[in-house]
């Protein structure tokens, strides 16, 4: 998606330790109209697959799901990484390691938000080692509900991320495809 490596390219910062902040459109602040774009084109790319939820992890992913799921006409489930004191009914878990954060993170879905018969869009900002679309997977597989597939706003290909789902079996589309980072530079494939 040119619009969004622009983006990228125009505001994305390259930190230390292969880290690209992207907050000024899409972890701290949210630029909406892009974040439409973004859901317009998942919806486009998944219009055939009679998704009956989006799911997602809280925080940076909501976004980009929200705008998928109004796309699509079909409701936004996010897993929760703390335990509300609301959330005492039967839940599906899994523990998910934030690479960027460097911790461990129980996450959570309600189990009545997810059933056998959804077929699940999950949806996500970044791609990195995969451990929250695995912890994902992994709550579906719990639900016993189906993954359509999964979309990325952002997939740093040249970490493992990407080929253990694709190894997987797992439908992957990622509208922005890092393949380096040189010099501060962010390098796309397809370059």
């Amino acid at each position: 998606m040119k619009l969004l490596e622009e983006r990228i390219r125009e505001d994305g910062l390259v930190l230390p330790g292969n880290v690209l902040k992207v907050n000024s459109f899409l972890n701290h602040q949210i630029d909406p109209e892009l974040m439409n774009t973004i859901g317009q084109e998942f919806a486009h790319l998944f219009r055939d697959n009679n998704i009956t939820r989006i799911l997602t992890v809280e925080s940076s992913g909501i976004a980009p799901a929200i705008m998928t799921g109004l796309a699509l006409h079909v409701p936004v489930l996010f897993a929760r990484k703390t335990k509300s004191s609301t959330m005492n009914t039967s839940l599906f878990t899994a523990d998910v390691y934030s690479y960027t954060k460097k911790v461990t993170n129980k996450i959570s879905v309600d189990q009545k938000f997810l059933v056998q018969t959804d077929n699940v869009l999950i949806i996500d900002d970044f791609l990195a080692n995969g451990q929250a679309v695995s912890g994902l997977l992994e709550i579906c597989k719990q639900a016993d509900a189906y993954v359509e597939g999964v979309g990325i706003v952002i997939e740093k290909a040249f970490q493992t991320g990407g080929k253990l789902l694709r190894d997987q079996g797992v439908r992957l589309e990622s509208l922005a495809r890092i393949s380096s980072f040189e010099d501060g530079k962010v390098n796309f494939v397809g370059d």
